[in-house]
């Protein structure tokens, strides 16, 4: 399908950057399920999240079966309009070239704050590697009772900021000491060498279903809202 909705570049049109990691997950406890033990992805549920997604208008299409290890395609601008959805029991998850960003709009931060007003029992875990020129991150944890931080910017220097407090989310998570070095987080260090990313996977656990290959996903094809479009075309493409 080359829907052709909102957007101005063609379907074929070559793709500027790439997508890293890049995931939002909302776990809703017990917190100490091992992800192997979570039921099977659900597509049918999964395709309610996303329809239920802020930039998403509608599921036009389901493509089938994915492991949480397969990158989103993004080669071409039709690619651009499949996201990656799963429903494993209560934790949902969804992956989208959206949450890409230049530093400008956060679109992480945004969805996550809807996804704490939906579920705010859950712990709200997300992370975000775009290439496009220049490698930039976005990493979000927030927790049921209120803590919460943001870290976004270039990897190999400034401009880098952090939001909310990463301290309060180590303490409330309750991590030992050992568990942040062997992590190869150094809080210490400048705030972009932290390994904010694997600060996430802590957060997520033995929850965490990202690092396992059998573990999946379902690819959706989707309509992406006006806003949404717009944001990808001022990014994705010169």
């Amino acid at each position: 399908m080359a829907d052709t909705k909102y957007w101005t570049s063609a379907p074929d049109r070559i793709v500027r950057g790439s997508m890293g990691l890049c995931h939002l997950t909302v776990a809703q406890p017990p917190f100490n399920i091992d992800a192997r033990s979570l039921p099977a992805n659900d597509s049918d549920q999964a395709h309610l999240f996303v329809e239920s997604f802020g930039g998403i208008e509608e599921v036009l299409e389901d493509l089938g079966p994915r492991s949480v290890q397969t990158p989103l395609p993004s080669s071409v601008r039709s690619d651009l309009d499949i996201v990656h959805a799963a429903a494993w029991g209560d934790m949902r998850a969804i992956s989208t070239p959206v949450f890409a960003d230049d530093g400008n709009g956060n679109p992480l931060l945004a969805e996550s704050e809807r996804m704490r007003e939906r579920f705010p029992a859950a712990r709200i875990v997300g992370h975000v590697t775009y290439y496009g020129g220049m490698e930039r991150t976005e990493t979000v944890v927030m927790l049921p009772d209120g803590a919460m931080f943001h870290a976004s910017g270039r990897p190999d220097g400034e401009p880098f900021v952090v939001l909310g407090d990463p301290h309060a989310v180590i303490a409330s998570l309750g991590l030992s000491s050992w568990m942040l070095p062997a992590a190869d987080i150094d809080m210490d260090q400048p705030l972009h060498e932290i390994a904010w990313a694997s600060l996430a996977g802590l957060a997520l656990g033995h929850s965490d279903p990202w690092g396992w290959e059998e573990m999946q996903t379902t690819a959706f094809r989707v309509q992406h809202s006006d806003l949404s479009v717009c944001s990808m075309e001022g990014l994705y493409f010169i």
